[in-house]
């Protein structure tokens, strides 16, 4: 079956045509049927897939296509790596992806069937970029991919481009992931140069030969690549801005596709991180820092969305963590966990802003429960979750982070578990402000309050469940020894390791003081909000949190306004000064080619008495000058000299 892989890619691809081709001829019902299906036929041979990856004793496959680029000894063939890493991402991707196309056939009703078969030809795209991604056998198959989400994620987010601020925030997204594929494309210039290769087998196998200054010079290159991608300090501020693009949109970046490719790029290449300790700890306090920053920013938000995209940035974070402490299954772990609960929360979200007529600020919700059971019942699974309290899958995966940060440094152990604390308090104040309490909103808002289609519910109730029961594939050592399923499924690609190992009752004490924080945080959130909801207005320090702690302020003055008054000058030079040269010397041409042709006036007599002048004139010269004159500086043979006076 893993010489089918291609089909996997393929099948939204031909959906992305399908519906992209033909959007002015399909109704809108068969058009959610092609972009549906594409992605459902994708995830069935991807759990195909993965039915034969699973078995022991598997051996990654490389399924070359055909040769893509073959420049002197360089050759790069266009292949796809199954292996359990990539078999795994196919599944979160195809699964999830799926899920999100069945509820925006819902959510996306009141679009024309042209825009709506754009949107879902754009849906396809991204999940055929993403798929590419994952399965590239060499840098640049993901380099492609790569590019390939960067591009989908700008004509997503300004899907609605008739509104200037939306196409705003996808240009600042499209502009923010340059500067960091930026740092991608050198770093494979360098793999180039140092190996001749960008496969990965190649790079890998060579990689201990190569000096440890230049491979920290690659990884952190391609760490600059997947800031942006992935979010972090400091190309993380164009994720909170995508919340303008569909709702769906935001749970496909933020929990299947563009935001977990560069967790999964460095996964991929774990054994160049491994030979770079000094990127490991950039990697490691940058995670850190970002999911600190983003968790005390979604404090003070109330916009429903953005307090999700920054939960979503700050939970990047902790993957950056684990990736930078070592901990790559712990990193995927959370990739896993992160997609279900994510999309979960971004859909619930979804299915409150179609109650609510499109409001976003929560508040003007409260008392929702009622209205929406089960959109309440799923976003409380979904915030248990992100929560991190036990057994729901977040507990699983953070835990197994926070534990080998420890490890590592009980620093980083010390801010990560504060992060956590501010990551159940800033959910279930969203909780408690959007379900509890009564409602805020207008008469005509509460008149609209109604539980959203079956379309939009079901996806809900199966992330819900994955929500809940994911966290089972990695129970760790200290609960049941050897029942870590994933460390030894994902062993061959990236180590069965998870951190450096502690002692057992260090593991439970550690666990202990997280679920207590967790459990501390939800409930005074919850009892807060839910009866005094206007305490959530920012006053002093909280205005600089609603502000964002004015990063893009200071990203709009150090950077953007300084950009914009260079590009003002340039302007004004090119069309004052540089236009103004070559145009000035075009005018004074023009203007004496036009008294020139005067002379040319089709006149015999004129010409007559030009030449009789010219003849004076030549009579006049030579007595002026004494006879030196005209005929001699002509150099006129034989002229004769004209006597002395």
């Amino acid at each position: 079956m893993t010489q089918l892989v291609w089909l996997v890619p393929a099948l939204p691809l031909a959906g992305f045509l399908l519906n992209g081709l033909f959007r002015n001829q399909l109704s809108k019902s068969l058009t959610g049927i092609i972009g549906s299906g594409a992605v459902l036929a994708a995830f069935v041979v991807s759990l195909l897939i993965f039915g034969e990856v699973r078995h022991e004793g598997f051996q990654p496959t490389v399924v070359t296509l055909f040769d893509f680029i073959s420049v002197g000894k360089l050759s790069i063939p266009f292949a796809f790596q199954v292996d359990q890493l990539s078999s795994l991402f196919l599944l979160i991707i195809t699964g999830v992806g799926f899920l999100i196309h069945l509820y925006s056939t819902a959510y996306m009703h009141e679009e024309t069937a042209p825009h709506f078969a754009r949107y879902f030809s754009y849906l396809n795209l991204f999940v055929f970029s993403m798929l590419l991604l994952v399965l590239g056998a060499n840098f640049v198959i993901l380099f492609i991919g790569w590019e390939g989400v960067g591009l989908c994620s700008y004509l997503l987010i300004g899907y609605w481009f008739q509104n200037v601020d939306y196409g705003n925030a996808a240009k600042k997204a499209f502009v923010m992931n340059r500067i960091g594929d930026l740092g991608f494309l050198i770093a494979i210039f360098f793999l180039i140069q140092k190996f001749g290769s960008v496969s990965f087998d190649t790079v890998f196998a060579k990689a201990s030969s190569v000096p440890v200054g230049m491979m920290t010079a690659i990884t952190l290159l391609l760490f600059v690549g997947a800031t942006g991608k992935s979010a972090q300090i400091p190309l993380y501020t164009w994720l909170p801005d995508a919340m303008a693009g569909p709702t769906p949109v935001s749970a496909l970046i933020h929990a299947a596709t563009m935001v977990t490719a560069g967790i999964y790029m460095i996964a991929r290449s774990h054994v160049l991180f491994d030979l770079a300790p000094v990127t490991q700890t950039v990697v490691a306090v940058i995670g850190l820092a970002t999911a600190l920053l983003a968790a005390t920013i979604a404090l003070k938000q109330n916009d429903i969305k953005k307090v999700l995209a920054y939960s979503t940035v700050s939970q990047l974070g902790y993957m950056f963590l684990g990736l930078g402490v070592g901990a790559y299954t712990g990193a995927v772990f959370h990739v896993m966990t992160h997609a279900f609960f994510k999309a979960l929360l971004f859909l619930g979200a979804g299915s409150v802003i179609h109650a609510m007529g499109g409001e976003q600020d929560m508040r003007k919700m409260g008392g929702l429960w009622k209205k929406l059971p089960q959109t309440g019942v799923t976003f409380l699974l979904g915030c248990i979750a992100i929560a991190g309290i036990p057994p729901f899958s977040g507990f699983f995966s953070k835990d197994e982070i926070l534990s080998a940060a420890y490890a590592k440094n009980p620093i980083y152990y010390v801010i990560g578990v504060l992060t956590a604390l501010l990551t159940a308090f800033y959910m279930f104040r969203l909780f408690a402000s959007t379900f509890a309490g009564s409602f805020r909103g207008t008469h005509e808002q509460e008149h609209h309050l109604h539980e959203s289609p079956a379309a939009m519910t079901i996806p809900l109730w199966a992330l819900a469940i994955l929500a809940v029961v994911a966290g089972f594939l990695g129970i760790p050592a200290v609960m049941a020894p050897n029942a870590h399923w994933l460390a030894k499924f994902l062993g061959p690609v990236v180590g069965e390791g998870t951190g450096e190992e502690l002692a057992h009752g260090t593991e439970w004490m550690l666990m202990g003081i997280s679920v207590l924080l967790a459990l501390i945080g939800s409930l005074v959130a919850y009892f807060r909000y839910s009866k005094r909801p206007e305490l959530g207005e920012p006053v002093g320090f909280g205005k600089v949190l609603a502000n964002k702690w004015y990063v893009d302020e200071l990203y709009n003055a150090v950077v953007v306004r300084p950009l914009d008054l260079l590009a003002q000058f340039l302007t004004f030079f090119d069309k004052n000064i540089v236009d103004g040269i070559v145009n000035g010397v075009g005018r004074l041409i023009q203007y004496g080619s036009r008294q020139l042709r005067l002379l040319q006036s089709g006149q015999v007599g004129g010409y007559v008495l030009l030449m009789v002048l010219g003849i004076l004139a030549l009579f006049l010269v030579e007595l002026f000058t004494g006879g030196s004159g005209v005929s001699a500086a002509a150099g006129i043979p034989g002229a004769p000299k004209m006597l002395p006076h």
